[in-house]
């Protein structure tokens, strides 16, 4: 897929992960190691080499060929570098027409506003070009920025999914959002 979202007024723009961009993601990831560790799933360290990445890469592609997901680079308009990733997934047509987003950002870029646009270009881009219904995202519940990511955003928080996903080794409750094409509709006529 041949697509670049840009928001010039944050200085960001989000294009999909290709093959090439292995490296700066390898970069990223071990850059931001630690920090992120309690956020995710338990990784291998063999996910942390070039090889790694490359294999997550060649997943996430497949799986944009088969329409089950989209995995994009957050990237300064400046001067092009990698800050961050964020993932449409686990696409469901049919009767449904929902997916997951999912995000991460370099520890040195947050609290800049990048991620709130960056959600924001992939909520457009969701409803608008994938005809997608419905957005949802889950955070723990002590990640409270983002949670203020998702808000900021327009997502509405729906409750509490117990034991939902096994983070940093355990399984962990997170809080739940959600956001729907309507929702942007209303929002247009209220302001």
């Amino acid at each position: 897929m041949s697509l670049t979202l840009y928001n010039t007024a944050q200085g960001i723009f989000l294009r999909p992960l290709r093959m090439e961009d292995a490296q700066v993601l390898l970069d990223l990831r071990c850059a931001n190691k630690d920090f992120l560790a309690p956020f995710e799933p338990l990784r291998e360290e063999s996910f942390f080499t070039l090889e790694g990445q490359q294999q997550f890469l060649l997943q996430r592609i497949h799986n944009e060929e088969a329409g089950g997901g989209y995995q994009f680079g957050i990237f300064v308009v400046e001067d092009e570098r990698l800050i961050g990733t964020i993932a449409i997934s686990n696409i469901v047509r049919g009767v449904a027409q929902y997916a997951d987003v999912g995000y991460m950002m370099d520890q040195s870029e947050q609290g800049k506003g990048h991620m709130t646009a960056a959600v924001k270009m992939i909520i457009q881009y969701s409803f608008k070009a994938l005809g997608l219904h419905r957005l949802q995202a889950a955070t723990l519940l002590h990640n409270k920025g983002s949670q203020k990511v998702l808000k900021k955003a327009g997502f509405q928080e729906e409750g509490i999914a117990r034991r939902m996903l096994r983070i940093h080794g355990e399984w962990q409750d997170h809080r739940r959002y959600g956001i729907l094409a309507e929702d942007l509709m209303e929002e247009a006529y209220t302001t």
